[in-house]
């Protein structure tokens, strides 16, 4: 079941990253204009690039990578000595502090910006909840 639901995860995280999370407007009347997380991070290669590297490494890359380390697990492909650098990879996984910020973004607004929810927000935060109780499942078992 387990291991059904980290397959799924790989699937979907890609999608999600690529589904519009939100549409936003400086005003009403110039139209609403998706973003997506990957998107957001081309704007933010273009801008920032040593932010956009942080980002996509804690938000993109470390996720996935944990997610991949714990199929491995699954599958007695990673040794056991390999636990602590998967325990630090879920630290370092940081797509729930990621999506916390979006609901806040989601939330304030700011000033004539109108911004709301897109379906890929719904998928996004799933997708790291699940990965979330994945993480914590294993403890557990």
């Amino acid at each position: 079941m387990r291991r059904a639901v980290i397959f799924a995860l790989l699937l979907l995280f890609p999608i999600a990253w690529a589904a519009p999370l939100m549409r936003a407007a400086i005003l009403p009347i110039f139209g609403m204009q998706e973003i997506s997380i990957l998107s957001g991070l081309v704007e933010l290669w273009r801008s920032d690039v040593w932010l956009a590297a942080v980002v996509t490494l804690f938000a993109i890359i470390a996720p996935y990578a944990k997610l991949l380390a714990m199929l491995a697990q699954d599958m007695g492909k990673l040794p056991p000595r390999a636990t602590p650098a998967l325990q630090l990879a879920s630290k370092l996984a940081m797509a729930d502090i990621f999506l916390i910020a979006l609901y806040i973004v989601i939330a304030k607004g700011a000033g004539h910006v109108t911004v709301q929810a897109a379906w890929g927000l719904y998928l996004f935060t799933g997708c790291v909840l699940a990965s979330l109780a994945l993480s914590l499942w294993k403890l557990k078992t």
